[in-house]
């Protein structure tokens, strides 16, 4: 760990875990409204993005006091990215809930709960692994862990497309079925960025 002779303000660890913990509680939410009636779905996608706007007011909090802090733990730029990358995450998720309700969405194929299950156990992994920022220890699990999850989700996506290609007949379902699988994905992979920044900034700080 490199020496550092001046005072940091070590805030940022605290407000990019609760980032992080935000995601967890998200991920949560979309594996109950896939489990929910249509009826049901609603309140469920109301509460999504409730927990979405929450994550947005953590990320802007670490803008501002990035604006004001002269001394930060670590590289600013990479703080920036960072929180910019946590909120991708929370925004894909949100987008395939309220995609799924405003849709009016019935029976999802089955493999759009294993994306999900993927996305949960990223989230989960996620905010484990942002309190060890202030060590920069005990982090090379996780990244591996979730690279290794965005490729399952990738082998997920494609069978999900070849499926809804050969079952959905529909020519409007299946545009909306494949935007939401589509979606779904793109949060896996802004899960798998927030991996790659974690490593990245974790070696510069090695």
């Amino acid at each position: 760990m490199r020496l550092r002779l001046t005072p940091r303000d070590t805030s940022f660890f605290d407000l990019l875990a609760a980032s992080a913990g935000h995601l967890v509680t998200g991920a949560n939410l979309l594996s109950e409204l896939l489990g929910a009636d249509r009826p049901g779905r609603k309140a469920i996608a109301k509460r999504l993005a409730e927990t979405e706007h929450a994550a947005d007011e953590a990320t802007h909090e670490i803008m501002r006091r990035l604006n004001k802090t002269f001394v930060t733990p670590f590289d600013r730029d990479d703080i920036y990215g960072l929180a910019s990358a946590l909120d991708d995450c929370m925004d894909y998720m949100e987008e395939a809930g309220d995609l799924i309700v405003l849709y009016k969405l019935d029976e999802l194929p089955a493999r759009v709960s294993d994306q999900v299950q993927v996305l949960q156990r990223c989230a989960e992994l996620t905010a484990e692994a942002m309190p060890h920022l202030r060590s920069m220890g005990d982090l090379s699990e996780y990244w591996v862990e979730v690279n290794s999850l965005e490729n399952q989700a990738d082998k997920i996506h494609r069978k999900l497309l070849a499926q809804l290609f050969d079952e959905v007949a529909d020519p409007i379902q299946l545009m909306k079925l494949k935007e939401v699988v589509e979606t779904l994905e793109l949060a896996a992979d802004a899960f798998e960025t927030v991996a790659n920044m974690v490593e990245t900034i974790a070696l510069k700080e090695s």
